[in-house]
C-alpha cells in the first residue's frame, strides 16, 4: 500500500509557497510521502516552479520524499482528485487585490466542495510552524455528534505537533448545549479546553481563529455528491480566518456547516 501521501497544490506564488512549507511540515510529521503539483498551460513554464519547490523541500525538510510534476486541467478538480486517497491535500488562500487574489481564494473554495478527503487550506502570509511558536492550538468547531471524523483529525493533529485542542459550541437560543467530545480519541490524548458561548458560529469561529494555530470543521457529505456541501460557517472561515482552516468530510449529519 505504501507510505501516506500528502498533496500540495502551488502556482508559484509567496501564498502557495507557504502552503508548500506547511505541507512539508505535514509530511514530515506524518512519515509521508510528498506529491507536488502545478496546473499549467504550458509545462516550460511550470519546471522553474516544481524546481524551486522540490529545492526547498530538500532544504527544509530533507527526509521527506518528494516529487513534483504539471498537471493539465482545472486547478480544484485535479487536486481533488489527486487528494482523493491522500493523507491531507494542502493549498493556500488569500484575500488580496484584483484578479490573482479571486482565483487564488475560487480554488480552495470550490475544492472544498469537491474533496473526500482532509483539506488544509493556508491563509495568508503566515505558515502554520510560525504560528505554532506562539503555541496557540488548535481549533475545532463542532457542531453534532455527527463531527466525530473532525474531532479525530483535530486530535490526531494535535499529538503530532504536541498542542492543545481548544473546543467551541456556540447557541444563538435557549436549548441544553451537548457537551461531550465525540467518542474519537485513541492514543494519548492532548491537553483539551472547551467552551461554549452564545453567538453565531461563524463570527464566534472567526474571531477565535486570532489566537488559534489550525481550526478544525467537518463539512457533511451529501447523498448524490461527490463532494461535501460547506456551509456558511466554512464559506465564511475560507475568507475571513486569521489562521489556516481544515476542512474535514464527514459523514451527513443532521444540520448544515
Amino acid at each position: 500500500m505504501g507510505p501516506p501521501r500528502v498533496v500540495v497544490g502551488i502556482d508559484g506564488s509567496v501564498t502557495s509557497f507557504g502552503a508548500l512549507d506547511v505541507a512539508a511540515a505535514e509530511a514530515r510529521l506524518r512519515t509521508a510521502d510528498l506529491e507536488v503539483i502545478t496546473c499549467a498551460g504550458d509545462p516550460d513554464e511550470a519546471g522553474p516552479v516544481l524546481r524551486a519547490a522540490v529545492a526547498r523541500v530538500a532544504r527544509r525538510h530533507p527526509a521527506v520524499s518528494v516529487t513534483a510534476a504539471p498537471v493539465a486541467g482545472d486547478p480544484a478538480c485535479v487536486l481533488a482528485e489527486r487528494g482523493r486517497r491522500a493523507a491531507l491535500t494542502v493549498v493556500g488562500s488569500r484575500d488580496v487585490g484584483g484578479v490573482a487574489g479571486l482565483l487564488l481564494h475560487s480554488v480552495s473554495r470550490r475544492l472544498a466542495a469537491l474533496t473526500v478527503a482532509p483539506l488544509l487550506v493556508v491563509r495568508g502570509a503566515d505558515t502554520l510552524p510560525a504560528r505554532r511558536q506562539r503555541a496557540g492550538g488548535l481549533l475545532l468547531g463542532l457542531e453534532s455528534d455527527g463531527d466525530a471524523d473532525a474531532a479525530l483529525f483535530a486530535f490526531e493533529e494535535a499529538e503530532l505537533h504536541g498542542a492543545r485542542v481548544d473546543v467551541l459550541h456556540t447557541w444563538t437560543y435557549r436549548q441544553t448545549p451537548f457537551g461531550e467530545l465525540p467518542p474519537c480519541q485513541t492514543g494519548p490524548h492532548p491537553a483539551v479546553n472547551s467552551r461554549t458561548i452564545r453567538s453565531t458560529p461563524y463570527r464566534a469561529l472567526i474571531a477565535a481563529t486570532a489566537e488559534a494555530d489550525m481550526v478544525v470543521i467537518g463539512a457533511h457529505l451529501r447523498p448524490g455528491r461527490t463532494g461535501p456541501e460547506p456551509g456558511p460557517v466554512a464559506q465564511a472561515l475560507l475568507r475571513h480566518a486569521h489562521c489556516p482552516v481544515a476542512i474535514v468530510p464527514t459523514p451527513p449529519g443532521s444540520c448544515r456547516r
